[in-house]
């Protein structure tokens, strides 16, 4: 789905997952510092949006998910994963209940997977499911912004601040009023800044939660059944999992940032060694310089200096070893 305001001077357009939004407006570590200040916006009305209504909708999703929902209070911003009966991550859903509607707004190109697997799963409860990509557009307010949030708006207040789901009709007027944009690559480069996964680029089809810190903010340890339980509780008393998620400081002095998928390994071992994981995020900081996130083998250790792909790169431990 194509935004308007890709129409306004200076838009750029995203590629890939992120298509159908702005990359920037022209200047990406000004959008970037003027949302680390607290101020401007970013369109993701690309994304996903979905409710669900009805008597038996918190009790229903519980059943379905990894949080603890039964009882969340409204307004109160939750976010929750669904697995696979292995345990591996198909949807992540960012939630809010408003008292008679929960909102979740979801990754691109996933939202008829998850309401076809949801609606499968309705049987005799009180539920309605419904895409509302359509007419409900999702806009994102920095932590910090002072920005109006318009009278029956649905918004998810969380530390690194607000979305909002407004109606699409609206777009345009309210970015007018409650600029400057900001582009996705610089809501990304604070994403990678601040160690937060996302599905389809932290993840890949055998990914578990415990591998990207998801243990707690996501999947709920103690709650009762649901798909994919079983791994999570074995590998949280039993074990550890076989990869990890780590941030990385990359050399500043290479042109080209390393993509999704670049191979990791060891500095020590040279371009013909081991792969050991793989970038999942790239970013240019506009404090920090080239970051990245990678998922990489549990055993690589915490001190090792990396490679990814012909970039040097220093890592910080993101999930525990």
């Amino acid at each position: 789905m194509k935004s308007p305001l890709l129409s306004l001077p200076g838009a750029v357009a995203a590629e890939g997952s992120d298509e159908g939004v702005a990359a920037h407006y022209g200047d990406l570590f000004r959008e970037q510092r003027a949302l680390a200040d607290g101020t401007g916006l970013v369109d993701l009305s690309h994304r996903g949006v979905v409710t669900i209504t009805g008597d038996d909708r918190l009790a229903w999703l519980h059943l379905l998910l990894t949080q603890h929902v039964s009882e969340l209070p409204p307004g109160e911003a939750t976010e929750a994963l669904v697995l696979s009966a292995n345990g591996h991550i198909e949807h992540a859903l960012y939630l809010v209940d408003d008292g008679t509607t929960t909102w979740a707004h979801v990754e691109p190109g996933t939202r008829e997977a998850l309401v076809a697997y949801l609606e499968s799963m309705k049987f005799f409860y009180r539920v309605e499911v419904a895409d509302r990509t359509d007419d409900i557009a999702l806009v994102h307010l920095p932590a910090g912004s002072i920005a109006e949030v318009p009278e029956g708006t649905a918004v998810r207040e969380t530390p690194y601040g607000r979305d909002l789901f407004l109606p699409r009709e609206g777009l345009e007027a309210y970015a007018a009023a409650h600029g400057p944009l900001a582009g996705i690559l610089a809501y990304e480069a604070l994403r990678v800044e601040n160690h937060r996964p996302r599905l389809g680029f932290e993840t890949d089809h055998r990914t578990i939660p415990h591998e990207l810190g998801w243990i707690g903010s996501a999947v709920h340890l103690q709650k009762g059944c649901y798909r994919g339980q079983e791994t999570v509780a074995r590998v949280q008393n039993l074990g550890k999992p076989p990869r990890r998620l780590v941030f990385l400081h990359l050399d500043g002095s290479e042109v080209l940032l390393p993509g999704h998928g670049t191979p990791i390994r060891l500095a020590a071992d040279g371009a013909e060694g081991r792969q050991l994981g793989f970038v999942t995020t790239s970013a240019r900081h506009h404090e920090l310089g080239p970051i990245a996130l990678a998922l990489v083998k549990r055993n690589v250790p915490v001190d090792a200096e990396l490679m990814a792909g012909d970039t040097a790169a220093a890592q910080e431990a993101v999930v525990e070893v």
